[in-house]
């Protein structure tokens, strides 16, 4: 691999390989009768030099920390994927391909991580993939520099990245590459499938700007090869191994569909199957045996060969392991703790213990939290997206990450806020960082799909999203949220918690950082008061996702459940109730999700039995609200979206008051 230049007889196995990825491709592509072979057939020569020759992994161990990462941006073209995977002997079956996008099958239409093994992140949204492997170049600089000695250096690998026309054009892309390019992520190296065929047909019906200036302009360093050339492609990497000064794009010209006689160069061979006799002749074309599923015995032999070496490769970054933990204790502490994401067993007494004001922002109050959460946890990265004066997600202990430098552990994203996204998900996928990204929650919208794939993905990123009603106040409607709760709350997996005061914000970290999931913190702007109803333990408040805060007095008249800033409201207006002799209890609901997870018998005493009319207050929209208040409860809620004006006057003016309420519920 250190040779510039492959011998015949590497290249004849290449080659061999390239018709095992090209035939296995099509041939699942064809029996599940649903895929995209174009990009597979085209991309083989380059799957066959990554997997062949270039790539430090094992596929016996696929987590090995050591390893070099490849992500398939493309993930419409997961057959290439798959078939590389399995002729690299990474625990992925020729029953596996056979089974391709069928139930249950380890081969679905798209990476799923951490589904499929070898697989490195879940794509298929295109761009998404790139911003995971900018986050993964990140997340690997980040622990080199955390980590490596001068005599021991246990990250150096590199990140590959293989996208396509579609990713290049999504704007995510844009994003991420800028970053990535003003970070000088000199580990980072993209493989663009340049075919100039898009689903539609020509990629010159809908792009012609040149992409090489493009990346130029974002500091990147750039060159072009023949994608089905090894030799070239082996030139270009091995000199990115001895010497990468940025992150680099790798310009691969190829044919869409290569070998196929009718629809290479095609978009006819994009995305769907090229049909029984269009397969049988490209493979009378490429001199491949008509026996589906077909691998060369040279081919296993060699992987078998290959596989030798890589467990090798492991065995001596083991060994190197062992040298620097003896040499290297603390920091060998350090290494188990972010590795494992272990937590303080008194976690939950620490945080008890923070002093907060009597009255604070949520936003400031979890500054805070974060800020002490920092000193105790070495996994805990965070970032945001231009907005950490005001979203307050900046340690104060720690330095910014600058182009070249990664000691610190605040991360300047920029205005990028799906960028952002993307990227944290690729510090997750290091599985030694926990990220934590901010924006106000209107900006949610723009990073939501990466939000999803986290949820799919299972990944522990925390979402610290501020300024987080329409009582932010004069920024206007533009700015407050209002579908957004309802909206998150619509992901499965993600926990979406809104605590109601400095108290409740202390124990959403300790349910988000105990969650192996992603979660979102919705904080206020506005200063609210810290309640003494909810200073109880975790497993009997916030823990529980809802829980009474105030309890009635006798057979309940009404029932008010409220989130966030509207909790101290809802404990007002159940004060004027009891002034008219009116029974109230009171339900705090921080995090639906939590709440739906514990058993019935808990949830019942909350939500069920006789608890009098039942009234939801949430300054946003009542979606969802009816499966806990019933057709017959009250929502106060919002139906518009907002207005420009102090808070006070919001308040007045869409009803969220003490008196409007009154006269709200008790009109019916």
């Amino acid at each position: 691999m250190d040779e510039k230049a492959l011998n015949d007889e590497q290249k004849k196995i290449l080659s061999k390989i390239a018709g095992a990825i090209r035939q296995l491709s099509m041939d699942a592509v064809q029996k599940a009768n649903s895929g995209h072979p174009g990009l597979p057939m085209g991309c083989a020569e380059i799957g066959a030099y990554l997997y062949g020759i270039a790539l430090k992994h094992n596929p016996k161990n696929p987590a090995w920390l050591g390893r070099d990462r490849l992500v398939l941006s493309a993930g419409h073209g997961s057959m290439w994927l798959y078939s590389c995977l399995h002729l690299a002997r990474f625990d992925l079956s020729l029953n596996e391909i056979k089974n391709f996008r069928q139930l249950h099958s380890k081969t679905p239409g798209h990476p799923e991580y951490p589904h499929t093994a070898g697989v490195e992140a879940t794509t298929g949204p295109l761009g998404q993939g790139t911003g995971n492997a900018v986050g993964l170049a990140l997340g690997e600089k980040i622990l080199a520099t955390k980590f490596n000695t001068a005599d021991h250096k246990l990250f150096d690998s590199k990140v590959f990245c293989l996208c396509s026309d579609g990713d290049l054009m999504e704007g995510v892309s844009h994003e991420v590459c800028a970053l990535a390019g003003h970070l000088r992520l000199d580990n980072l190296i993209f493989i663009y499938d340049s075919n100039n065929i898009c689903l539609d047909g020509p990629l010159s019906e809908t792009m012609s700007e040149e992409t090489p200036a493009r990346f130029r302009a974002y500091g990147w360093d750039v060159c072009e090869v023949d994608g089905h050339d090894v030799n070239q492609l082996h030139e270009k990497i091995t000199t990115l191994r001895g010497c990468q000064k940025h992150p680099t794009l790798i310009l691969a010209r190829t044919i869409i569909g290569k070998g196929s006689p009718n629809k290479a160069g095609s978009h006819k061979a994009h995305g769907s199957p090229l049909g029984i006799e269009e397969v049988a002749a490209t493979k009378r074309a490429l001199g491949l045996p008509e026996e589906p599923f077909h691998i060369p015995k040279t081919v296993i032999d060699y992987f078998e060969h290959r596989l030798l070496q890589q467990k090798q490769m492991e065995e001596q970054w083991n060994e190197t392991y062992r040298l620097w933990a003896k040499t290297n204790p603390a920091l060998a502490e350090q290494f188990v703790q972010m590795q494992h994401h272990q937590l303080p067993e008194d976690l939950e007494k620490k945080l008890w213990e923070i002093e907060l004001p009597a009255s604070v922002a949520g936003r400031k109050a979890s500054q805070t939290v974060l800020n002490a959460l920092a000193d105790w946890l070495p996994d805990l990265y965070g970032g945001s997206a231009d907005l950490s004066c005001s979203d307050l997600t900046s340690l104060a202990n720690f330095p910014v990450l600058s182009p070249g430098k990664f000691e610190g552990r605040n991360i300047k994203y920029g205005v990028r806020e799906f960028g952002m996204g993307t990227i944290a998900n690729g510090l997750a996928y290091t599985g030694m960082i926990t990220p934590f990204i901010g924006t106000f929650l209107t900006f949610s919208d723009y990073l939501r799909n990466s939000i999803r794939v986290a949820s799919m993905s299972k990944l522990r990123v925390v979402y610290q999203f501020t300024h987080d009603s329409i009582f932010l106040g004069e920024d206007g409607p533009t700015h407050q949220p209002v579908e957004h709760y309802a909206a998150l709350r619509s992901i499965p997996h993600l926990h979406v918690i809104r605590p109601g005061d400095a108290n409740e914000v202390r124990m959403a970290w300790l349910a988000a950082l105990r969650y192996n999931h992603p979660t979102a913190i919705l904080l206020t702007r506005q200063a609210l008061p810290t309640l003494e109803c909810t200073h109880v333990p975790f497993d009997q408040g916030l823990g529980r996702g809802g829980y009474v805060v105030k309890k009635e007095k006798g057979k309940p008249d009404f029932t008010l459940f409220t989130t966030g800033s509207e909790l101290n409201l809802a404990l007002n207006v159940a004060e004027e109730l009891e002034k008219l002799e009116k029974s109230v209890r009171v339900v705090s609901m921080p995090c639906w999700e939590i709440f739906e997870l514990q058993d019935s018998e808990y949830r019942d005493s909350v939500v069920q039995g006789e608890i009098g009319r039942r009234v939801s207050i949430e300054a946003g929209v009542d979606l969802g609200w009816h499966k806990y208040i019933g057709r017959e409860g009250i929502s106060i809620c919002m139906e518009s979206f907002g207005a420009s004006a102090p808070a006070d006057a919001v308040a007045e003016e869409f009803g969220f008051v003490v008196d409007s309420i009154l006269e709200r519920i008790l009109a019916h």
